[in-house]
């Protein structure tokens, strides 16, 4: 987006969004609201951009970084009296609310029958169900809260995210909110300890093509949408920190050195022990690759919830 657009574009925007069109929600109300951007790239304009490379995320997270989310996030659980055993057992029900942002003469669109394939989809990854031997029954299952649809070329494009997202976002902490845009990623998500300052931006944004049924060919299953939500619970990658012990602060996922591209079984990109998790939900592989949360992962949400948006 050019500096010379923002100001005008600004005034489109908000006039555009009086063209809107709510569909009342399945009506639950929901308590309240990072910004870690988890940027994969869609890859139709050339293999080499497969699912995030060549675009890494638009905020590093750096081993300082990480030491501090992790001291704070045990200083607010020591606060609310909840120790890592209890914090482990969380089990929630998320509302989602779905915003469709399309261009002034539609396009953009999804069919309710996809939407409600997503929040089966998120519900099937998040329960473990598609490898039962060793994925993880996270505790977490979505209901869908409500849809909106706005017409807004500006907003299509996930131009003025800062200010649509804050005008459109519903819920409190605890809700999913879900932008489907048309972008050059195939997601953006927030971390949670985030919420406190800019909780009003909280959620993920999804390439609407990316909905079980859609056209982004290889990520056409609705598992982009669960890849950020793993992130809006608190995952790092599974290529966090790269070939290093800690990596991505989950002990049962094996370090990897990139990200993958496609589903190359018995990729090793690291000496360190064990095959790169290609499968797991948290690194950039093909929808048809993706069937696993683990034991380790499911935890460390079930502390992140614990701590932020409990």
């Amino acid at each position: 987006m050019r500096r010379t657009l923002r100001v005008s574009a600004l005034a489109v925007g908000m006039a555009a969004a009086s063209l809107m069109v709510v569909t009342p929600a399945h009506a639950r109300p929901a308590p309240e609201r990072a910004v870690h951007s988890c940027i994969t790239s869609k890859g139709h304009d050339a293999a080499a951009e497969a699912r995030g490379r060549g675009t890494g995320d638009t905020r590093a997270i750096s081993a300082k970084e990480q030491r501090a989310i992790r001291q704070q996030t045990r200083a607010i659980l020591d606060r609310k009296g909840i120790s890592r055993r209890s914090a482990a057992l969380t089990s929630a029900v998320v509302p989602v609310y779905i915003h469709k942002m399309l261009s002034k003469t539609g396009e953009g669109d999804v069919t309710q029958a996809q939407i409600d394939a997503q929040i089966a989809e998120l519900n099937q990854d998040f329960a473990g169900q598609e490898a039962p031997s060793t994925a993880a029954n996270t505790g977490f299952t979505f209901t869908l809260a409500g849809v909106d649809t706005y017409y807004n070329n500006y907003w299509h494009k996930d131009r003025l995210s800062s200010a649509y997202r804050k005008k459109t976002r519903l819920g409190g902490k605890n809700a999913l909110n879900i932008w489907l845009v048309d972008f050059k990623y195939l997601g953006i998500a927030t971390f949670p300890w985030d919420y406190a300052k800019k909780g009003n931006v909280d959620g993920i944004r999804v390439l609407y093509s990316s909905l079980p049924g859609g056209a982004a060919t290889n990520y056409n299953e609705g598992k982009t949408a669960s890849h950020e939500a793993g992130h809006w619970f608190g995952l790092y990658h599974t290529f966090q920190g790269g070939c290093t012990a800690t990596n991505d602060e989950v002990s049962d996922t094996p370090a990897q050195q990139s990200s993958t591209e496609g589903c190359p079984a018995g990729r090793d990109s690291c000496s360190l022990p064990g095959l790169d998790p290609i499968h797991n939900y948290m690194d950039y592989s093909y929808d048809p690759c993706y069937n696993q949360f683990t034991p380790g992962q499911s935890a460390r949400m079930d502390t992140m919830w614990a701590a932020y948006r409990a």
